[in-house]
């Protein structure tokens, strides 16, 4: 008997343990929130905005409390917008009709979206199908100006749906001014692209690009590699324009999780047994743009437990971690599986919790991203529960040093006092000076951001500072965009104690300043008395 309440303590112990995590001070933590056929949101397409825009921030409020930091919005589904576009027609998603502007008339959706993700932290990264022109073969209902009626000779069908045509540079073109638009106008973090390069093949179907092959394939005697060149040069367009135009905006991608078996590729492949892959069957070669230094994160979809025999998830995640070229690795979950009564694996509420645990164990894997939003926010099999607990401490981005932009200067922490609220801390952003002529500046043009995006401000339970890697030691994370005169509030203190605070001010490449001055208090009889 003492030696089973032993192993069960034991048991409890360890459990315990892992459950606590090896936390790390930097995770991205984000969401897939899908527009096409109102997935995710709007839950009702309406040309009043009013309701879309409260569920909005009702689901912003729900990420929050379980920790995500990111959200990845679908702005563009299928050729269409969910902003103002000169170059495509609102979305039927969100307003019932393609080429109907919401209500009222002043209200931009994607500027109101991402100013409520900042307001909370989060990053927002705006997410386009580049090659998807509609969502099905019903073209009765498009807009004038939807591509389908513009330019009917940019698109191709295959099986119900009609897409662009990759070869063209017309089509390059398009899409990359549809991006340069969002960039320029908008404060997005991110560009992010999802796995729809060629589409999924269908059985029997080929692929009706033969013609265009003949035509235009120069050199190329390979119909293979004339395709995968066809989406080589759209995304180095795409990421080329992007730098040009505000080198801060992060370019994404996030691909079907196999890029090749090992049975097609010995040397590269990964021991997986998947019946289509991206280099193979999606023509989108991830790795060459890695190594190019054209995209800056990746997001492999291993939408498969943890012992999939066809496709293992603890297998992929060590692959890509070595096939990641020095760019930010997050990996793609299916939150869309857990509680899927047809397969018993889904059926285990660790399955999610494990592979997080997963990621913080490999190196180079750096967080993660859910799809999708409903999923988790059903809460199925307690998920969003989970993800609170795994989410429970605040962290920074990771960091995007590749981007090299300017350090900020440290901020200077003016004061720490008494207040209703709890320890007042007070501090002010140090600005860089925007050179002499920097007033002449159009507002238009991007320039580099002269104060911090953001600050993180720690907090000891001692006279010195101790381990700021150690994520316990961060008392808040300020929301995006923070004003030069800032303060937060801390609640949680004991009469008696010593504390000793400092802050950083962060850049949009997520990389730390220098350290304000650092203020040694003292709580004594309700007051807060300075300690050298």
């Amino acid at each position: 008997m003492r030696n089973l309440i032993f192993t069960l303590v034991l048991f409890f112990i360890t459990q315990s343990l892992f459950a606590q995590d090896n936390l790390l001070k930097r995770e991205f933590r984000g969401v897939w929130v899908a527009t096409i056929v109102n997935i995710d949101y709007p839950p009702t397409a309406a040309k009043n905005t009013g309701v879309q825009k409260y569920e909005y921030i009702n689901m912003l409020e729900d990420f929050k409390k379980m920790g995500i930091n990111a959200v990845v919005f679908q702005v563009r589904p299928s050729a269409d917008a969910f902003y103002k576009s000169s170059y495509e027609p609102w979305s039927a998603y969100l307003t019932g009709t393609q080429g109907l502007a919401p209500e009222p008339a002043e209200y931009d959706p994607l500027e109101f979206m991402i100013e409520e993700a900042h307001k909370r932290g989060m990053e927002f990264h705006a997410w386009l199908n580049p090659y998807r022109a509609t969502f099905n073969l019903d073209t009765t209902n498009l807009a004038d100006n939807h591509i389908f009626n513009q330019h009917r000779d940019w698109l191709v069908q295959y099986g119900k749906r009609f897409y662009f045509k990759p070869h063209r540079h017309e089509v390059r073109d398009h899409i990359t001014n549809v991006i340069e638009e969002i960039v320029r106008n908008y404060d997005v973090d991110a560009i992010h692209f999802d796995d729809y390069f060629y589409p999924y093949k269908i059985q029997g179907l080929p692929y009706p690009d033969l013609v265009d092959f003949e035509a235009t394939k120069g050199a190329l005697s390979n119909i293979e590699d004339w395709r995968r060149q066809n989406v080589d040069l759209l995304i180095q367009q795409v990421s080329e324009k992007i730098k040009a135009t505000k080198p801060h905006v992060q370019f994404g991608i996030s691909p079907f999780g196999v890029w090749r078996n090992k049975s097609v590729d010995p040397t590269f492949g990964s021991n997986t047994r998947a019946g289509q892959t991206c280099y193979d069957d999606l023509y989108a070669d991830v790795l060459k743009w890695m190594r190019n230094e054209w995209i800056d994160y990746i997001v492999p979809q291993l939408y498969w437990h943890i012992g999939f025999s066809v496709a293992d998830h603890q297998t992929l995640v060590d692959w890509w971690a070595k096939n990641a070229f020095g760019r930010n690795l997050y990996i793609g979950h299916a939150a869309y599986k857990v509680g899927d009564p047809k397969n018993l694996d889904w059926l285990n509420p660790s399955e999610i919790p494990k592979q997080v645990r997963l990621n913080r164990e490999v190196f180079n894997t750096q967080g993660s991203i859910y799809f999708s939003a409903k999923s988790i926010r059903n809460n199925p099999l307690n998920l969003a529960d989970s993800l609170a607990q795994l989410y429970a401490k605040p962290v920074m981005h990771p960091e995007m040093k590749f981007l090299n932009l300017t350090l900020n200067k440290a901020p200077n922490l003016k004061k720490v006092k008494m207040s209703d609220y709890g320890l007042k801390i007070s501090w002010h952003g140090k600005k860089k000076k925007g050179g002499l002529f920097g007033f002449l500046r159009k507002t238009k043009e991007y320039t580099p951001r002269n104060k911090p995006y953001y600050y993180v401000v720690y907090k000891f339970s001692d006279d010195k500072i101790g381990d700021i890697d150690d994520p316990n030691n961060i008392l808040k994370i300020t929301e995006f965009d923070s004003k030069q005169n800032y303060t937060v509030y801390d609640p949680d203190y004991v009469e008696g104690q010593n504390y000793t605070y400092f802050v950083t001010g962060v850049n949009r490449q997520h990389t730390e300043g220098g350290f304000s001055n650092r203020r040694t208090i003292e709580v004594k009889k309700g007051k807060v008395k300075k300690r050298k």
